[in-house]
């Protein structure tokens, strides 16, 4: 992903609400499916950390990455952005070259 790419990424972000949150059972595997299905609907979504959750932010980023194959967006203080390209051509985000 280039930096424009990911610039874009995050300026449609900003406007987003986060639709799922990280709570102090951290990652669970239904949330990991959960997160997975959201991406292949939406392509891109929020997530927020909550404050009992004893994980680093950054952390839960790249291990939600790498088990839902997405890529991080951004990581801002306890919010995470993630993207992974979607199958269906109607509901794709297009990102700038």
């Amino acid at each position: 992903m280039t930096t424009k790419q990911r610039a874009y990424l995050k300026s449609l972000a900003m406007t987003m609400e986060p639709i799922f949150q990280v709570g102090k059972s951290s990652m669970t595997p239904g949330l990991t499916q959960a997160i997975s299905e959201a991406l292949e609907a939406r392509e891109l979504i929020k997530i927020s950390v909550l404050n009992n959750c004893a994980d680093d932010p950054r952390e839960l980023a790249e291990i939600l990455s790498q088990r839902t194959r997405s890529q991080v967006v951004q990581v801002i203080g306890k919010k995470i952005v993630l993207y992974r390209e979607g199958k269906d051509n109607k509901k794709k985000i297009l990102l700038p070259l």
